[in-house]
């Protein structure tokens, strides 16, 4: 079988031919006339819609369904976005999302598969100056630097209003408005317009929108970014931007607030690759070593992780995991010579999330307890659009051309033959509502994929080994376990974990299924260990104990893949016969794929250029679990 037929990609993109011959169709010749309709038996108009059957809200489901999302896109209210040639909005967003076209960079899009969820997360910053330069008649509107905005053609010509206006402002530890801003209430404009588009766009039951924003702090270029995430619509007027909450202990101050007047509301950090050692600091924003306080607020609204976006992979990176042998993925070398961004295990999230465990053990709270989501990151308001047979770049003009993307460089941040199309996020969720899916984010009831549909599940606790039956396995890890997010028991004999994964109905095979276990020791040193559980075919581990690779059926000359090795699901389990009940731990899955070609191997191929040197020919995407943890209170 090959990776991705031609036919699927004509049916993704380029729609507008299609839509030209359907309205043709409809409109008829001049010179044609239209059967008559004898009024008698003609309906009206109102009695053909009340004909029409609206498909019932599904039953929510007790063992919980899989929800595909994307909880990281921008659109033209993101001034960066913008600038870089981007002019759809939140509620095109969401549209694209539901599988509708939309027009980016003069071609007409639509997603192959569209998503059950999403939210629009514009920054903060700006959010009112974007407001002014979008909308005729809005206040500041025809300020000079708008005109002047709004009439770049031309990336040299965005480049230098960005110096002149954007760098030192957004870099500085002390962020101010743009001399143009026209004040708060084009801010509560700018607001108000996404939560209308997602008020609009909200189906409960079919399509799920959460109001959401992001919060783009970036001392000394530092990547500090947390999107904000509300439960309903019960929000603020304003969203805080960095500008006025400078560091992110302000921000848990401010969400603090919003909690004492109804409001439920988490915040998701994103980028730690990017952060100076910042994200995952052991200072807070005061310089002060962080104590029990700062940790147990951060470990409240901060419940979850952006492991993977267009800006790479932030789990692990090959050249400080080594005996990781599928660390190198996605690594985005490039971050490393970017703004001073220094490539430092202290950025990576696995690090963190063990590092964790040892201040539970000092401070009596883990305040990296993070589950797992991904996002795009995407700036062309293309929402989950993370697939990597056709992906046109994430950052409008900039890197939206085969050279662009082959060449170009996506400014202060990384080259963009290192960047990717990007992850989703899977939730595990009674039905697709707003409240069922923040839920489940909120306990930490989630799974990142790097843009494939996986679905990966996972159970720990007093479990049977060696589970066949997927739906018997779910029914007895909520029964006699827990699911990913949670705590295993305190004192707890040996755990079992369960793990399931299914692969992408239109994707690849499934290589294996790993787990992955931390531990912080008696003396606070953390550890980790890296295990095969289930696999596909007949292969054994080696006297190194390694499994042997699945095999690799990628031609690169055509950028195909067969589906001839790897399994279509796998269920297994383990039990940490290592167990330590006196050792604080935390176990996640990882699911693998068989090897498929890279966008960048798809690009080269359709162009017909060389294969990019600097970055790998075939990638195997992947899966990735919340952690469970446990703790010996």
């Amino acid at each position: 079988m090959t990776a991705i037929s031609a036919h699927r990609a004509i049916a993704r993109r380029r729609v507008a031919l299609v839509l030209f011959v359907a309205v043709a169709s409809c409109r008829g010749g001049a010179d044609q006339k239209q059967a008559a309709i004898p009024v008698a038996v003609a309906p009206s108009v109102a009695l053909m819609a009340a004909q029409v059957a609206v498909p019932a809200r599904p039953a929510p489901n007790p063992l919980k369904n899989a929800y595909f999302g994307e909880q990281h896109v921008h659109t033209s209210y993101s001034l960066d976005a913008y600038l870089w040639g981007t002019r759809l909005k939140p509620t095109d967003a969401y549209r694209f999302a539901k599988g509708q076209p939309v027009e980016v960079n003069g071609q007409t899009y639509r997603i192959s598969k569209p998503l059950d969820w999403a939210a629009v997360t514009d920054h903060a910053e700006y959010l009112g100056e974007m407001f002014s330069t979008g909308n005729p008649g809005a206040p500041g509107y025809d300020n000079p630097a708008l005109v002047d905005l709004r009439g770049h053609t031309k990336r040299e010509e965005r480049v230098r209003w960005v110096e002149k206006y954007l760098v030192e402002s957004t870099r500085g530890l002390t962020p101010q408005h743009l001399s143009f801003y026209a004040g708060p209430e084009t801010t509560r404009s700018a607001w108000k317009v996404t939560i209308d588009a997602a008020q609009e766009q909200n189906d409960p039951g079919r399509f799920t929108t959460l109001i959401a924003y992001e919060w783009s702090a970036a001392p000394g270029g530092a990547n500090l970014h947390r999107n904000v995430f509300f439960r309903d619509a019960n929000v603020p007027d304003t969203p805080m931007s960095y500008i006025d909450i400078n560091r992110e202990d302000g921000l848990w101050d401010w969400m603090t607030g919003l909690e004492a007047k109804g409001m439920r509301v988490l915040a998701i950090p994103h980028n730690s690759n990017g952060s100076k050692t910042m994200m995952f600091a052991a200072v807070d924003g005061y310089g002060k070593a962080i104590d029990a306080a700062y940790a147990r607020k951060r470990a409240h609204f901060e419940k979850l992780i952006e492991i993977m976006q267009v800006k790479g992979n932030s789990e692990v990176h090959r050249n400080i995991w080594g005996g990781d042998e599928f660390a190198d993925f996605e690594n985005a070398d490039s971050i490393a010579r970017f703004s001073g961004l220094p490539l430092d295990r202290r950025n990576f999230v696995r690090a963190a999330v063990i590092q964790g465990l040892v201040y539970e053990r000092t401070l009596g709270v883990n305040p990296y307890k993070l589950g797992f989501v991904g996002g795009t990151d995407g700036h062309n308001g293309l929402a989950g659009d993370a697939e990597e047979y056709d992906w046109n770049g994430a950052h409008g003009t900039t890197d939206g051309t085969v050279p662009g993307r082959r060449e170009g460089g996506i400014q202060g941040w990384a080259e963009a033959k290192d960047l990717n199309p990007g992850a989703l996020t899977g939730v595990w969720a009674e039905e697709n509502t707003r409240e069922a899916i923040w839920d489940a984010m909120n306990r930490r009831e989630t799974f990142a994929t790097s843009g494939t549909r996986i679905k990966l599940r996972f159970f720990g606790g007093g479990l049977s080994a060696n589970p066949k039956d997927p739906v018997a396995m779910v029914r007895q890890g909520y029964a006699k376990g827990i699911p990913m997010g949670s705590d295993l028991p305190t004192n707890s004999a040996a755990p079992t974990f369960a793990v399931q994964a299914t692969k992408d109905p239109d994707g690849a095979n499934l290589d294996r299924i790993q787990i992955i276990k931390g531990w912080a020791d008696k003396d606070g040193k953390p550890h980790e260990k890296i295990i095969d559980v289930v696999w596909s075919g007949d292969r054994k581990p080696g006297a190194n104990g390694k499994l042997p690779p699945v095999g690799n059926t990628v031609d690169l000359k055509m950028a195909r893949y067969r589906n001839t090795i790897g399994s279509a699901a796998l269920i297994g389990s383990w039990t940490d016969r290592e167990f330590d009940p006196q050792q604080h731990a935390l176990y996640y899955a990882r699911a693998l794929e068989i090897p498929t070609p890279r966008w960048s191997t798809y690009d080269a191929v359709k162009a017909g250029l060389p294969l990019l040197e600097g970055v790998p020919a075939a990638v195997q995407e992947r899966a990735w679990s919340s952690p469970i943890w446990y703790s010996p209170k």
